[in-house]
């Protein structure tokens, strides 16, 4: 049976799941594209940040490459 422990900094919400080999696999339940591996909640915290910002800018690219007209740079600037 698989472990789930959800915790939080006070900015950050994490899921950690035990992973087999050891550690913690990652992931947010606000941000379904942040996944990262840790060995501790430390770490995890300190992952997840790097991996929110490598998903922003990721996003942030992606924005300027649609169309003008496309639904989702409607939406996104409408946010």
């Amino acid at each position: 049976m698989r472990k789930n422990y959800t915790v939080s900094d006070g900015k950050l919400v994490l899921t950690l799941q035990v992973a087999e080999e050891g550690g913690y696999i990652v992931t947010s339940p606000f941000d379904p594209e942040l996944i990262t591996e840790a060995e501790t909640v430390e770490e995890a915290f300190a992952n997840a940040r790097d991996a929110q910002k490598a998903l922003a800018a990721s996003r942030a690219k992606l924005l300027r490459t649609l169309p003008v007209s496309s639904p989702a740079h409607r939406a996104r600037v409408c946010v």
